[in-house]
C-alpha cells in the first residue's frame, strides 16, 4: 500500500516544513518538496493541513480486564485514535490487578487480536495495589510491561516504595508515581479552598499531594534512580520538581489538560464531571502548571483517560467516582489553551504529548522521518468544532469539555502507515 501526502506542513518537535510524504508498505519512505509518486495507492491533499507524528498517552484506563462496562481494549482503541494517539500505557488498576504476567499477556493477547493502535500495559508496583509487597515486575518485564504504578492509589509505604525504585531500575522499567497521602485526603472530595467551603464540600488540601512528591524525589535521589511523578495539578508540585531537577535528581513528570484548563470554578452546581483525583485547582496552579511546561519543568502532557459509567457519574458528589475521559479533547484542549493562547508553539506540544512520551517508554515514534513507521496525524489548525456528547467514540461520556468549540480538527491518523481515521 502506498499513500502520497502532496503539499502538507509537517510538524516535528524540532522542525516544521512545507512538504509532501510518501509512505510505502507502512514505512515513510520519502520527505521532500516537488515529489512525483504515479503508483500512489491513495493521493491526499494536505494543502492547509498539518502532518504530526502520532500522539504518545502515558497514562491511561482502558478498565480492561473487569470494568468492561466502562471501557475495553476495543473501544478505548478507537477513542485514543480518534483523539490522534497511535500508542497509549494502560494502568494496572484493574480486576483482576495487573500485577502478575498472566494478567499482562491476555492484554497484549486481546489488543493484538483486535489492533488498531500500539497498547501497552503497565504493571503493578505491589501485589493486588495493596501497598504491602512488591509485584512480580521482573517476570511482568518479560511479558512486555513499559513501566510499574499503583495509579489509583499511592504507595503508601515509603520502604516499599524504595525497594520498587531500585528494583525497577535494574529492569530499566521507569516507576510511575501517583502521589497522594490518604491521611492528608482524610475523605476530601475536592480541592481544598473558597468553593470547596461555599458548596459544604470536604476539601483535600494540596500538601496531600505535595508531600508524597517531595518524598519520592527524595528516594530517588538518596538511591539514584529515577522517578516519575503523574498528574501533578499544583504550583507546589511544580516548585519541588523545579528544584529537583536543579539538583540533578532523575525526576520527570507530567500533568493533564484539565490541568492548564480547569479550575475549581467548574464545581459549581455539584458538577460530578469536575470532579477527578487529584482535583480541580485554582488559577494560581493553573498558571503555574503552564509555566511548567513552558519552562520545562514539565516534561509530558498525559490524559489520565479514566472512563466511567453515567450511574457511576449521577450521583451526589462526594460519591461519585474520580475522573473524566479524555482521549478525544487532549490534543485539541492544549492545543486552544497552550498554542492559541500564546504559551506555547505548536513544535512544544508535539513534544509533550508524542517525542518525549515515546523517549519515556522507551518505544520508537515521535517524529516523522524517512525509514520509520509511519504513524501519523493530519490535522487541521484553523478549523473549529463544537465537541458533541453524540460523537464521542469511549463507551463512557464523562466529560466537562462536551459542547465546547476547539480550535483544531484531527482528520486523519495512520498507525503503521493504515489509515484508521
Amino acid at each position: 500500500m502506498k499513500i502520497f501526502i502532496k503539499n502538507i506542513n509537517l510538524i516535528n518537535f524540532n522542525n516544521e516544513k512545507k512538504c509532501d510524504i510518501i509512505i510505502n508498505n507502512g514505512i515513510v519512505e520519502e520527505i521532500d518538496n516537488d515529489l512525483i509518486c504515479n503508483d500512489a495507492d491513495e493521493i491526499i491533499d494536505g494543502t492547509g493541513k498539518v502532518a504530526f507524528p502520532g500522539l504518545c498517552d502515558i497514562h491511561c484506563h482502558l478498565r480492561d480486564p473487569g470494568y468492561t462496562y466502562k471501557e475495553d481494549i476495543i473501544s478505548g482503541q478507537k477513542s485514543a485514535a480518534k483523539g490522534g494517539f497511535t500508542t497509549v500505557v494502560a494502568m494496572p488498576n484493574t480486576d483482576p490487578v495487573v500485577d502478575n504476567p498472566a494478567i499482562v499477556d491476555y492484554v497484549y493477547k486481546k489488543a493484538n487480536e483486535n489492533k488498531i493502535i500500539n497498547v501497552y500495559q503497565a504493571g503493578a508496583i505491589s501485589k493486588g495495589l495493596k501497598g504491602e509487597e512488591l509485584a512480580e515486575i521482573g517476570e511482568m518485564k518479560k511479558s512486555g510491561i513499559v513501566a510499574v504504578t499503583d495509579d489509583g492509589r499511592p504507595v503508601s509505604d515509603a520502604s516499599l516504595m524504595k525497594k520498587a525504585l531500585i528494583y525497577s531500575d535494574m529492569f530499566e522499567l521507569p516507576v510511575i508515581s501517583h502521589c497522594e497521602d490518604l491521611l492528608l485526603v482524610d475523605g476530601g472530595s475536592m480541592n481544598e479552598g473558597f468553593n470547596s467551603t461555599y458548596l459544604g464540600i470536604r476539601g483535600i488540601n494540596k500538601s496531600a499531594e505535595e508531600s508524597i512528591v517531595a518524598r519520592d524525589i527524595l528516594l530517588a535521589k538518596n538511591t539514584n534512580t529515577k522517578v516519575h511523578i503523574t498528574h501533578i495539578s499544583t504550583k507546589g508540585s511544580v516548585d519541588i520538581i523545579r528544584f529537583a531537577k536543579k539538583m540533578g535528581v532523575k525526576v520527570t513528570c507530567d500533568t493533564c489538560p484539565h490541568y492548564f484548563s480547569l479550575t475549581d470554578d467548574l464545581c459549581s452546581g455539584f458538577n460530578t464531571n469536575a470532579k477527578m483525583n487529584p482535583p480541580l485547582r485554582e488559577n494560581e496552579d493553573v498558571n503555574a502548571i503552564i509555566e511548567g511546561l513552558k519552562d520545562g519543568t514539565i516534561d509530558m502532557i498525559a490524559t489520565d483517560h479514566a472512563p466511567h459509567h453515567e450511574d457511576e457519574k449521577n450521583c451526589e458528589f462526594d460519591k461519585a467516582a474520580n475522573g473524566i475521559i479524555g482521549f478525544e479533547t487532549a490534543f485539541n484542549v492544549a492545543y486552544k489553551y497552550l498554542v492559541k493562547s500564546g504559551h506555547l508553539d505548536i513544535k512544544d506540544v508535539i513534544k509533550l504529548m508524542s517525542y518525549n512520551p515515546h523517549k519515556f517508554i522507551n518505544k520508537s515514534g515521535g517524529e516523522i522521518k524517512v525509514g520509520e513507521s509511519a504513524d501519523l496525524v493530519i490535522a487541521s489548525l484553523d478549523k473549529s468544532y463544537v465537541f458533541k456528547k453524540e460523537n464521542i467514540k469511549s463507551k463512557s461520556k464523562n466529560t466537562p469539555y462536551i459542547d465546547e468549540e476547539f480550535l483544531s480538527e484531527i482528520e486523519n491518523v495512520f498507525v503503521n502507515g493504515t489509515k484508521i481515521i
